[in-house]
C-alpha cells in the first residue's frame, strides 16, 4: 500500500500548480527538477503517514492472543511488505504497537484492542460550504461572492480557481468560446464554467453569507472592458 500511494486531490492540485510556475520562475531547469521532486517527496510521505495511521485505526484487533497479533501483523505485512513489520503487544495499555519500515522511511503507530465489529467503515462526512468572495487585483471594487469547503484554506480556493480556469480555456468549451472572440477572463470564465466543475474542486458560484474579501492575484487578470460588459454575472459590489 504505501507503494502505491499517490497524492490526493488537494497535493495533486498544489503539484500541477508547481509544474506551471516553477519553469516561470527559476531559469536552470535542473533547479526546476529538484525542488519539484523535493516537494513530491515530502507531499507522497505525507499520503504515506496518513495511510499507515488509517490502516492503524481501521485494524481489528479482538485480543492479544499470539494467533490474532500474528493474523494483525501479516494485515500489515500485506499492505507494507513483508519483513517491514515489527508488532509488540502491549498488555497493560491493551493494545498492539507497530513499527513499519519502507525504505528510509519509519513509520510507529498502534493498534487499540476492541470488540470485533466495533470498526466502522468510513463515510464520507458532508463539509459545509463557507463564504468565499473574490476580486481581482486590478478592480478590488467587484467582488464575486463565492463558497468554498470550510476544509479549504482561501489559498487552496485559489488554486483550485486556478487550475480551473485554465482546464476550462483548455476545453472544446473554452476553444470554441475563444473562436467566437469571447474575451478570456474571470468574469466571462466565472460565469461560464459548469456548477459541477466547481463543486468538485470545492466551490460554488454563489455564496451569500459576507466573508473578508481574498485578492486573486493567481488568476489571469481580465480587460477592462469585461467589467462592465459581463454585469449578467451578478457580482456583488462592496470595498
Amino acid at each position: 500500500m504505501a507503494s502505491k500511494q499517490k497524492p490526493s486531490n488537494k497535493e495533486g492540485q498544489l503539484l500541477e500548480l508547481l509544474k506551471r510556475i516553477l519553469p516561470k520562475t527559476i531559469s536552470d531547469p535542473k533547479l526546476v527538477e529538484k525542488v519539484y521532486s523535493a516537494c513530491e517527496r515530502e507531499l507522497k510521505a505525507k499520503v504515506k503517514v496518513s495511510s499507515f495511521e488509517k490502516f492503524c485505526e481501521k485494524c481489528e484487533l479482538p485480543d492479544l492472543q499470539t494467533g490474532t497479533v500474528a493474523e494483525v501483523k501479516k494485515q500489515f505485512e500485506d499492505s507494507f511488505g513483508k519483513g517491514a513489520v515489527t508488532v509488540k503487544a502491549d498488555a497493560d495499555k491493551e493494545m498492539l504497537n507497530v513499527e513499519v519500515n519502507v525504505g528510509e522511511d519509519t513509520y510507529t503507530g498502534a493498534v487499540k484492542v476492541r470488540p470485533v465489529g466495533e470498526v466502522q467503515d468510513e463515510q464520507e462526512v458532508a463539509v459545509k460550504f463557507i463564504p468565499f468572495p473574490v476580486c481581482l487585483p486590478s478592480d478590488t471594487e467587484l467582488v464575486w461572492a463565492l463558497g468554498r469547503r470550510e476544509n479549504m484554506t482561501p489559498d487552496e480556493g485559489c488554486i483550485a480557481l486556478t487550475k480551473l480556469q485554465d482546464d476550462f480555456w483548455a476545453s472544446k468549451t473554452g476553444q470554441k468560446l475563444l473562436r467566437d472572440r469571447v474575451d478570456r477572463s474571470f468574469p466571462e470564465f466565472i460565469s461560464r464554467a459548469p456548477a459541477k466543475a466547481l463543486t468538485e474542486l470545492g466551490l460554488k458560484r454563489h455564496y451569500k453569507e459576507p466573508e473578508p474579501i481574498k485578492a486573486l492575484r493567481t488568476l489571469h487578470p481580465p480587460e477592462k472592458k469585461s467589467a462592465a460588459k459581463h454585469a449578467d454575472a451578478r457580482p456583488q459590489a462592496g470595498a
